[in-house]
């Protein structure tokens, strides 16, 4: 990677984990200032889904203004977007107000990581795509970490949380104006209509159906941590500087093993990574059921479950890189951003939900199952591959 190259690719890492760190911090930071204000644990879930029916809104679109516009500008539109949105927090607090404001959010977090996202794979080497995506996936990591340890400062002052996300969001937006611009090649691109896209985006299904299941699941975990535990956590007894402990063990257990894994997958293959990693998280969070009213043994749970299953986004985006070809990479970027934001937005409310019906661990229990479903369909897709094989070799 030339210096140009190395220059643009830190800025974009960094650009991801600033976003990590505003979504981090604004999931548990939410749903704890609903929770003292005696919101449901449905509602304030509700609330959490409006980002991701941002992203899933704003999908569809994202082909035609990157071809016309290119990256560098995708980028500064979403990075404005987020930072005005997270300015207007303090200003009114009521439910719906910040339902938009999160939908607003979630439109220009897409732009940034749908723009930074296929750019990086496309300057991407093959033999190094799994290297670079897990970066990516790092530097989310380490924002996301972060990003909760921010609830703390609500004792000071509500707003401030709020002001220091977005002062952050435009110092290193600043950082892209130095990049040069780029346009997806028009090959890789093709028709950009908006029926086009949905073409693609079908193409993708039928390609790489199975590489959208991580980032589905990823996003389901994510969002119902992120956004449902805290008020498990209150429920039952946990205090906030302990749900200001465990959140980021998850995220510092995915950063310690996210290159790595990255690494295994350039050489062993993403599909046996996935695998592993996928059983390891079901276990991980069925211990986490029983060890539940305990902090250590939770910080142990979710620190072993960030380091397998919190790299299932890169990982799934390599995976979808290394099925589809390069005409429907742009689609497959945004198919695995669609995926995500759908397992972001059932996650939160389907948690909810769980925690507000029924008592004890059943919050971790739905986690775990979700991480064997998609163990299970990662293996039926493995054995029917090796199926058609021996069948073709025959």
């Amino acid at each position: 990677m030339n210096q140009t190259l190395a220059f643009r690719f830190r800025v974009l890492v960094g650009i991801v984990a600033i976003s990590g760190f505003s979504q981090g911090m604004l999931l548990p930071l939410i749903a704890i200032i609903f929770e003292q204000d005696g919101l449901s644990s449905s509602l304030n879930g509700l609330n959490a889904t409006a980002l991701y029916i941002g992203i899933l809104l704003a999908s569809p679109l994202m082909e035609r203004p990157l071809q016309k516009i290119g990256y560098k500008p995708m980028i500064i539109i979403g990075g404005i977007v987020v930072a005005v949105s997270l300015l207007l927090f303090p200003v009114w607090k009521s439910f719906w107000f910040w339902f938009a404001l999160r939908l607003l959010i979630g439109i220009g977090d897409h732009m940034l990581h749908f723009a930074t996202q296929t750019w990086i794979t496309s300057f991407s080497p093959k033999e190094h795509r799994g290297r670079n995506i897990s970066i990516y996936g790092v530097s989310f990591g380490i924002g996301f970490a972060v990003g909760p340890m921010m609830t703390q400062l609500i004792t000071i002052h509500q707003a401030l949380p709020f002001i220091i996300s977005s002062l952050l969001s435009l110092t290193v937006w600043m950082f892209v104006f130095r990049l040069q611009n780029e346009f997806p090649e028009e090959q890789n691109i093709g028709s950009a209509s908006f029926l086009g896209s949905f073409h693609r985006f079908g193409k993708v299904l039928q390609y790489a159906w199975i590489a959208l299941l991580p980032p589905l699941g990823y996003g389901f975990l994510e969002a119902s941590l992120n956004g449902n535990f805290p008020v498990f956590a209150l429920r039952n007894g946990l205090s906030i500087e302990a749900v200001a402990i465990l959140l980021p063990a998850f995220a510092v257990g995915s950063i310690i093993s996210q290159v790595p894994l990255g690494i295994l997958s350039d050489k062993y293959g993403r599909q046996n990574v996935l695998l592993i990693v996928m059983m390891i998280g079901f276990l991980c969070f069925s211990a986490a059921g029983i060890v539940s009213e305990s902090t250590v043994g939770l910080f142990i749970c979710f620190t072993l479950a960030g380091m397998a299953v919190g790299s299932t986004f890169s990982l799934g985006i390599s995976y979808m890189t290394d099925l589809l070809p390069k005409e429907l990479l742009p689609a497959g970027n945004i198919m695995c951003g669609i995926f995500f934001s759908f397992g972001s937005m059932i996650g939160p409310f389907i948690g909810g939900i769980t925690i507000d019906w029924f008592k004890g661990s059943s919050f971790f229990y739905l986690i775990a199952c979700m991480m064997l479903m998609i163990f299970v369909s990662l293996l039926v897709f493995s054995l029917q591959n090796r199926r058609g094989e021996i069948t073709q070799n025959n």
